[in-house]
């Protein structure tokens, strides 16, 4: 089954966003795929995630 994701609208400035994008260049990922694995890695660090997401087999 595949994990659900929550949908919203997220506003931020476009400079913010341009360095997402250049980011998730440099990563080979979505915009959307690299801000959700800052915000993960933010979450982790902060003890607020209980496990580690399992990892993808590419």
């Amino acid at each position: 089954m595949a994990r659900q994701r929550k949908q919203y609208l997220l506003r931020i400035p476009q400079e913010l966003y341009d360095a997402y994008e250049a980011w998730a260049a440099d990563e080979f990922r979505s915009v959307n795929a690299q801000m959700e694995a800052v915000l993960v890695d933010a979450a982790r660090r902060a003890r607020r995630l209980r496990k580690p997401r399992p990892q993808r087999d590419s």
